[in-house]
């Protein structure tokens, strides 16, 4: 546990926490006083690392508002009693997730959700524990063993639920909110999700240059729950790999963006958590769409395709017929790249051989490989084509 804080202002704050904490409950004096310091603690930490309140110049009030407000919060679970107080910590939390705990597209009843949140909590109540015993400095093993502790501990789940964790572009949101949504995208469906619906709506301001067909087959398999293990198990591979793609390129609004997609939330919920306006989702949409199409026809076209069984073994995905059309397109140069292809020669050979450089040879292979994603997905091309085209 922490020592008693040093100092005139630290040691007054302390002395009013000890005190009304004494008047207040029935805790020993010893109890008192290891609450009384770590509140003290907490409070001279955050007044410490906060910036607004050091410009603020009004130190020592913060202090003491910051002090009377977690005193407040402590005495108020603790005259609930032990179970009453468990009650109303969960009853508040249940409340903030109850719109997030399933996807909006399932139709879960009122028991079912109950039951998912009451899950949800258990294991949101384990991680709060394990924060309260690393920020207060307590060994690995503490629990609350007494009505005061316990009651200091719901106090602190509370804040701990509430806190805001920033997002890209100045945005943010609830850490408990954001631990539900994680939750209920791990969760198997209870209906089956039209895809049609997952997939990302249309808008009038689109520019048509994006035209779905391209990403379509990528987002639906993203977004679809249905899968296989192994499958699965790929689906996360790609998944990660587009955020650190996403990441690496400074475009943190566009991953902050496809976690929500994902989830398969209505694009006015994505709207309110990202605190943009429709146009601004409209114009992320497009850029997201720029980012994704590049990642899957060029930075990561072998992982893209082999999860969409689409790879050259399976001559891109295409059928018989149009692996013979695709292949009829081509002239002398790009038969001669998807040839060195099949033959898994390496970008920097196969310049050699076409006698241009390693970048063009690239964006050679990005032209073939969106030429037969537009074949797989015409509206003829059978039970693989493009849905809302």
């Amino acid at each position: 546990m922490m020592g008693k804080i040093e100092g005139s202002v630290e040691e007054d704050i302390f002395q009013l926490l000890f005190t009304e904490l004494q008047q207040n409950t029935r805790s020993s004096d010893q109890k008192c006083r290891e609450v009384a310091d770590r509140i003290a603690a907490e409070v001279n930490r955050i007044c410490q690392e906060s910036q607004r309140i050091k410009a603020s110049g009004e130190e020592e009030k913060w202090r003491v508002t910051l002090s009377r407000h977690r005193l407040q919060q402590c005495l108020f679970y603790y005259n609930f009693g032990a179970r009453g107080g468990r009650v109303e910590l969960h009853s508040t939390l249940s409340a903030m997730v109850y719109r997030y705990i399933t996807p909006p597209q399932i139709q879960s009843s009122y028991q079912a959700r109950l039951n998912l949140i009451e899950d949800f909590l258990q294991g949101f109540y384990v991680e709060s524990l394990n924060a309260f015993r690393r920020e207060a400095q307590l060994e690995g093993t503490f629990s609350p063993t007494t009505l005061l502790e316990l009651s200091e501990y719901m106090a602190f789940t509370e804040r701990y639920a509430k806190r805001r964790i920033p997002l890209s572009g100045g945005r943010s949101q609830q850490l408990l909110i954001l631990r539900a949504q994680t939750f209920s995208q791990q969760q198997p469906p209870e209906t089956t999700v039209d895809m049609e619906q997952a997939a990302e709506g249309s808008s009038l301001d689109s520019d048509q240059t994006w035209n779905d067909s391209s990403v379509q087959q990528v987002r639906n398999a993203m977004v679809d729950r249905d899968l296989e293990p192994a499958d699965d198990s790929l689906r996360e591979t790609v998944i990660k790999e587009v955020l650190a793609y996403l990441q690496e390129r400074g475009q943190n609004d566009c991953a902050d963006y496809f976690i929500l997609r994902l989830q398969d939330l209505p694009t006015n919920e994505i709207e309110e958590i990202l605190g943009v306006t429709p146009r601004q989702r409209d114009y992320l949409q497009q850029r997201f769409k720029y980012h994704l199409i590049r990642f899957a026809l060029s930075h990561r076209w072998e992982l893209v395709h082999e999860w969409l069984e689409a790879d050259l073994e399976r001559n891109l995905g295409l059928t018989p017929e149009r692996w013979q059309q695709f292949q009829d397109s081509l002239e002398a140069p790009q038969r001669k790249l998807l040839q060195l292809k099949q033959q898994g020669a390496k970008d920097s050979d196969i310049a050699k051989d076409l006698e241009c450089t390693v970048n063009q040879v690239q964006k050679r292979w990005f032209r073939l490989l969106e030429a037969a994603w537009h074949l797989r997905n015409e509206r003829d091309s059978g039970n693989n084509a493009s849905t809302d085209e």
